[in-house]
């Protein structure tokens, strides 16, 4: 049934595309076209809202929604290519009515800012957004930072302007990339923290004005405040009126619900949680004159699989600022390769300087930690301090016994 949904609405589109649209509409200027801003909802796809672009026909009612984050999740190694940063998104158009209905069904709002273009530059906006949609031109490579949804509307409509447009400043504002991440995932920090874990350090530099309209409404709110100015001089408001097409509903989705995992189970209660745990199992192995050597397989493991996720983003991911992460000295591969000798010598009561070198290795890391530009997220503070504390217990048992 899905399927036919979809075939069926393909159909109208082709049918009743606004390529349709006649010239006498531009010259009645009975067109409108809008900047709609829809609010993050509980997916992590849309965690950070959405921008599309509104055109409505007032001569014979058309209505669309012209969408740059249409993606294919059935695509062929969708989810290797979006890891590797080589994601292909593309312009959609679809009736606005749809778009509204999908968001009311979230629980989103859709805020909608009426352009105030001239004729010519609505008939620009128009062709351009016409181009775009062109088979051979409507897909592009997506970048979440640098050419996303929001940056493509908001391009287009400033290339259709007969002027430059300029936005209001916030002195003394200075913003970086997670920051504002930070903004939108507030409430999901395991989301954050997938983020943390991918960012490197060139997130954590400040950034342009132009650059934080990668956000929605970071876009919303400087085009509220944004004036065209024309060639001639004269200057006039971006936006011509601002609108609530979908409000929040009364209770929205993310609000007054109660989840044990997201209430308690927070990436920082379990980091530490798990650091007072590996104290006390370290205190335990002490006084028994033991080996739990089956922690470290735990951590050691966990270590080298984030290491993989890491290095693979650092050396062959095309995201954006993932290149640069200094939790690499930490994530990486290496535990997994020098794993089997640890695990010997602790079944065999071997000594080994594995643990001594490791030992200096992540006090290093956690000083570099503390110094470095770059924020390095919670849980892998708690993990140094994890490895931290099982070395150390190594090299406790080690005198211990004299080996």
């Amino acid at each position: 049934m899905k399927k036919i949904y979809w075939l069926l609405l393909l159909l109208w589109t082709v049918c009743t595309c606004p390529e349709k649209v006649q010239a006498q509409d531009f010259e009645q200027d009975s067109i409108e076209f809008s900047l709609l801003t829809c609010s993050p909802s509980t997916e992590i796809y849309a965690l950070y809202g959405h921008t599309a672009i509104r055109y409505r026909n007032m001569t014979n009612g058309d209505d669309w929604a012209f969408n740059y984050g249409l993606f294919d999740f059935g695509a062929p190694n969708f989810i290797w290519r979006f890891t590797k940063g080589e994601c292909d998104y593309e312009l959609g158009i679809i009736p606005y009515d749809l778009m509204e209905e999908e968001y009311r069904r979230r629980g989103s709002a859709v805020y909608a800012q009426v352009l105030n273009l001239t004729r010519e530059e609505k008939e620009n906006l128009f062709r351009l957004l016409m181009i775009n949609y062109q088979p051979e031109n409507r897909m592009y490579r997506y970048n979440f930072l640098y050419d996303n949804c929001t940056t493509r509307a908001r391009d287009r409509i400033e290339e259709a302007i007969d002027g430059t447009v300029e936005y209001q400043e916030y002195k003394g504002r200075v913003l970086t990339y997670r920051q504002i991440i930070h903004q939108y995932t507030a409430d999901a920090p395991w989301a954050e923290v997938g983020n943390d874990l991918c960012l490197g350090i060139d997130a954590d530099k400040p950034i342009t004005l132009r650059q934080e309209m990668f956000a929605p409404f970071y876009m919303k709110d400087y085009a509220s405040h944004a004036v065209i100015c024309t060639p001639d001089g004269k200057k006039r408001p971006f936006v011509l009126r601002e609108e609530i097409l979908v409000p929040l509903p009364e209770q929205h989705p993310a609000e007054g619900t109660s989840c044990l995992f997201s209430d308690y189970l927070t990436p920082v209660t379990v980091g530490v949680v798990l650091c007072v745990m590996t104290l006390l199992v370290g205190v335990l192995q002490y006084r028994r004159n033991r080996i739990y050597w089956g922690v470290d397989l735990l951590f050691q493991v966990l270590v080298g699989l984030m290491g993989c996720v890491v290095a693979l983003l650092s050396f062959f991911s095309e995201h954006p600022t993932v290149g640069s992460n200094w939790q690499i000295l930490l994530l990486n591969p290496l535990p997994l390769f020098f794993l089997p000798r640890v695990i010997w010598c602790a079944v065999h009561r071997q000594k080994t300087s594995l643990h001594m070198i490791y030992l200096i290795w992540l006090v290093f890391f956690m000083i570099f930690s503390v110094f470095t530009p770059q924020d390095f997220c919670a849980p892998v503070v708690s993990l140094a301090c994890i490895l931290l504390i099982r070395s150390l217990g190594y090299i406790l048992y080690y005198k211990k016994n004299q080996i």
